[in-house]
């Protein structure tokens, strides 16, 4: 079932809320799905990453662990676009996906296609490449050279679609859950399919209807306060 037959592909002919956002921003459905506050934007990935670690362990992977720490670089010379900061975390880590001894590492990202950064992509299939592209840039090298370890980009878009790397992996997952339950392929990868297109609708229902905050005014400095609560009630 694909989000798209579900409604997501209809998201611009909804109505608005209200006339703006919290943070001051013309209130459109674009914009609820890119906007940062309220944390939905962090929701999307973090929900689909407990999708996909749920779907790696049903696929026999050993040791999946979410949001794996990356070990120390300690010097190893790495490119000037890798992210070598000390505290670094990925997604998703498992071994077995690929080979019973390599360690596979996965970072999620789920983009929305008509953002302004996205739109200068052009088409979708360049606003995949371009996402999968910088995680790699960040991640792959040090992945390789310091976990010894496989980099694995997995890009969603919020319309239910997903990139090339991305969908190597559910095949991937796909063929480990075939031969451990003896389930057809077709049904087995089906079932994954369904799995994460309805957690990414799921998300973008939420992110859509979810409360931002409240505007709230300039406080007072705690100078300009009466802190005598019994004064207050006299």
């Amino acid at each position: 079932v694909s989000t798209q037959s579900t409604g997501v592909s209809n998201l611009n002919q909804m109505h608005v809320y209200w006339g703006r956002c919290v943070c001051g921003l013309p209130n459109t459905v674009d914009h609820l799905l890119v906007c940062k506050r309220g944390g939905y934007v962090s929701l999307r990935r973090n929900s689909l990453r407990d999708v996909i670690a749920e779907l790696l362990r049903h696929a026999d992977c050993k040791d999946v662990k979410t949001e794996p720490p990356l070990l120390p670089v300690n010097g190893v010379q790495l490119p000037r676009s890798a992210n070598t900061a000390a505290e670094a975390r990925l997604d998703v880590s498992a071994n077995s996906l690929s080979n019973l001894l390599e360690r596979a590492f996965l970072d999620i990202r789920v983009f929305h296609p008509q953002a302004r950064t996205n739109v200068a992509h052009g088409t979708i299939p360049n606003m995949y490449k371009a996402h999968e592209n910088e995680k790699k840039l960040a991640y792959n090298a040090r992945v390789l050279e310091v976990e010894r370890g496989t980099f694995t980009p997995v890009v969603f878009s919020t319309t239910g679609g997903m990139g090339i790397e991305a969908t190597k992996l559910l095949k991937r997952i796909a063929e480990r859950t075939e031969k451990k339950t003896g389930q057809r392929y077709a049904d087995v990868m089906g079932f994954i399919r369904k799995s994460v297109r309805f957690d990414l609708l799921n998300t973008t229902i939420i992110t859509l209807r979810g409360e931002r905050g409240r505007k709230v005014g300039p406080g007072k400095e705690i100078a300009e306060l009466d802190l005598n609560l019994e004064r207050k009630i006299t």
